[in-house]
């Protein structure tokens, strides 16, 4: 089984390789990867197929097609802020996590001011969520970590 390319598919799998960059996925990189699975639309036979590919295992569709799917698309900003949120949300957050977004902004071009409007709907959501002040602790770990440039 081969899987197509997609945009979807070129951001799971860019951001897989940033996960298994030292050849594990942990538990908070997997839940990132769930959430973006989900939101680009990318099959679980498809989100296994990707890790073998990551690996090196099969080959990448991507390298013989000359489409670039990097770049800003409808739908970015949505999908990085609910990857964002999985991440805030997690127990503890790791560098490999950090990681994945900053790789994740860099591929969809996030704007600076997309990624201000991000922060302050997180930001005014926490006075309503359970757990609002822990996210907002972790958000600002997250733009000492990686700061957006």
């Amino acid at each position: 089984m081969s899987v197509t390319p997609s945009r979807g598919l070129y951001l799971y799998l860019k951001t897989v390789e940033t996960a298994l960059h030292d050849e594990i996925v942990t538990n908070d990189e997997a839940t990132i990867l769930h959430v973006l699975a989900n939101a680009l639309g990318v099959s679980p036979g498809d989100t296994a197929e990707c890790l073998s590919i990551a690996r090196g295992d099969i080959k990448n569709p991507f390298d013989e097609i000359s489409e670039d799917y990097s770049g800003h698309h409808l739908g970015d900003v949505t999908t990085y802020q609910s990857a964002l949120i999985a991440a805030l949300d997690d127990e503890i957050i790791s560098e490999d996590e950090w990681s994945m977004l900053d790789v994740l902004r860099k591929i969809i071009g996030l704007q600076s001011d997309q990624h201000a409007m991000i922060e302050e709907s997180i930001r005014s959501m926490s006075e309503i969520d359970d757990n609002g002040n822990r996210r907002i602790h972790r958000l600002n770990r997250f733009n000492t970590v990686c700061p957006f440039n």
